[in-house]
């Protein structure tokens, strides 16, 4: 056997061995941050820092490449170039471990700092799990190594032989076993702990309640959206990779800055507090022209302005800022707690406790706003400062300060590209504009005028509407438009405008066949 062609074995194998030990470190990071709220996990802290490092392009592509996914695909991005960075530092230290023992330091040290810009990390439990973490990764990568790396005995008729092979592949199954199994239980205990703790709340009966919706209110076609959203089904966009684990009974909410004086609530504090219900649609900025970033749900809590009554908001004081466990933070305009709409501190979501991906235990809702400047979830401070001292996450990030909610208008059936049979069909969809409401919406099909579609009757001026128009169709190609106007008299224009900066713009065109 060429001694060069075994050097390339040693090498292969020295790099598939350090694929290894990154996965194996990888999954005792994510065990070790299941024990304690004091280690964030690795791979989302470190998700958090490329989010908060990455221009503002990048971020509106994931938003509209992979929507409500863009944090699992962050994540597996993140596993993957580890992975990948493994192999080939691997191959390069078959014979000298200087630069993998070098790269697992680099990889200590990356991760430790990424998990301590996490407000609940605690230093020394942070570097301990890490270091152990990491060192259990590298011993993986030497002990596979020395397994399986050919030895004279093991080369025979011209091929490195078997053993080795074999040794890889027990070792490779071995690390894969450890890592998924690591991983899996780190993850199922952080999601079980959440849920254990919410499942033993209840929400407290409101003293505003709001009727069900009835068939005035949801006409209820096939594929069309329903006027309320399921919770399950309602879109999450935030910059969280993990959801934060958060105890209620140790939770408090801080009302400070120019105030009169400082408030702290507890959990229990706002259960005992008169709670309202309201119907509320929310939006993502990024959500673009035809696009499902956008849901209704009936919201439980208290109105922000009680809560600023309680600790007086001193004059000057022309921004509330929202501040998120995890660090992320929104502004708006403080006046807009006092303008009649109700905006809310929410702990409840579809007569349920407000739950965990969607802010728990307490998040603000601000009809007529998006989420990027109001809906800051997992609240842990209200904070009264000025309009210029202070600019929220994605202000410096190149999005407008100011963040109405533009009128929309979407087409739910039929899809796009799709075919429908000829005859009586009922075209429909949803159209909103929260804080002022929808006063009608028109329908073009193909070259035909505009026509006035039938509305739901809303539950709210803050609740989007269910629309229809019952078209009949003749076989062939055709195309539908929409456009809606509010109750100021806005109307839609045609012109279609992205998401940045501040919301997109333009009727929801569908292209559809009828046979």
């Amino acid at each position: 056997m060429d001694p060069a062609e075994v050097t390339n074995v040693a090498r292969r194998r020295s790099g598939w061995s350090g694929v290894a030990g990154v996965a194996v470190a990888l999954g005792f990071t994510e065990l070790f941050a299941s024990f304690s709220t004091s280690v964030p996990s690795a791979i989302s802290s470190i998700g958090t820092f490329v989010v908060d490092h990455s221009p503002p392009w990048l971020k509106s592509f994931a938003i509209s490449a992979f929507g409500t996914a863009d944090k699992a695909v962050l994540a597996i991005s993140i596993v993957i170039v580890a992975l990948i960075i493994g192999w080939f530092v691997g191959k390069a230290s078959a014979t000298n471990p200087a630069p993998m023992i070098f790269a697992f330091g680099v990889a200590a040290v990356i991760g430790i700092a990424a998990q301590l810009t996490q407000a609940e990390a605690e230093p020394a439990l942070v570097i301990s799990s890490t270091l152990i973490s990491v060192g259990l990764g590298c011993a993986t990568w030497y002990g596979i190594t020395m397994w399986t790396r050919p030895f004279e005995r093991d080369i025979t008729d011209g091929d490195v032989g078997d053993l080795g092979r074999r040794r890889l592949m027990v070792g490779l199954a071995g690390a894969a076993a450890v890592s998924v199994v690591t991983i899996s239980v780190g993850r199922a205990r952080l999601r079980s702990r959440a849920e254990a703790q919410r499942a033993a709340l209840d929400l407290p009966s409101p003293v505003e309640s709001q009727p069900d919706p009835t068939s005035v209110n949801d006409f209820g076609l096939e594929s069309l959206s329903p006027i309320v959203v399921g919770t399950a089904t309602f879109y999450r966009i935030d910059t969280a990779l993990v959801v934060p684990t958060i105890d209620p009974e140790e939770w408090t909410l801080k009302v400070t800055g120019m105030v009169d004086r400082e408030v702290e609530l507890s959990y229990q504090d706002l259960n005992e507090m008169p709670l309202i219900e309201r119907y509320v649609t929310l939006s993502c900025v990024s959500n673009e022209v035809g696009d499902g970033l956008v849901g209704n749900a009936l919201w439980t809590g208290i109105p922000l302005r009680d809560i600023l009554d309680m600790a007086g908001v001193r004059s000057g004081a022309d921004q509330i800022v929202g501040r998120s466990v995890d660090g992320w933070t929104s502004g708006f305009p403080t006046e807009l707690a006092y303008d009649g709409r109700d905006a809310l501190l929410a702990i409840g979501m579809n007569r349920d406790v407000l739950p965990a991906n969607h802010g728990f235990p307490a998040r603000i809702v601000v009809p007529g706003l998006y989420g990027y400047v109001s809906a800051t979830k997992w609240l842990t401070e209200i904070e009264l400062t000025t309009w210029d001292a202070f600019d929220g996450y994605w202000i410096p990030r190149g999005w407008s300060k100011e963040g109405p909610i533009k009128t929309q208008s979407r087409i739910d059936r039929p899809k796009g590209r799709s075919s429908v049979a000829a005859g009586d069909y009922a075209i429909a969809g949803v159209a909103w504009a929260p804080n002022v409401g929808i006063a009608g919406v028109e329908v073009q099909v193909d070259d035909e005028a505009w026509t006035a579609a039938e509305l739901s009757v809303p539950l709210s001026d803050d609740a989007w509407v269910q629309w229809r128009f019952d078209a009949n169709l003749d076989p062939g190609d055709h195309v539908v438009r929409v456009r809606a106007t509010d109750t100021t008299g806005e109307t839609q224009g045609e012109a279609r405008v992205g998401v940045r900066p501040n919301g997109a713009e333009g009727w929801h065109t569908v292209e559809f066949s009828v046979s």
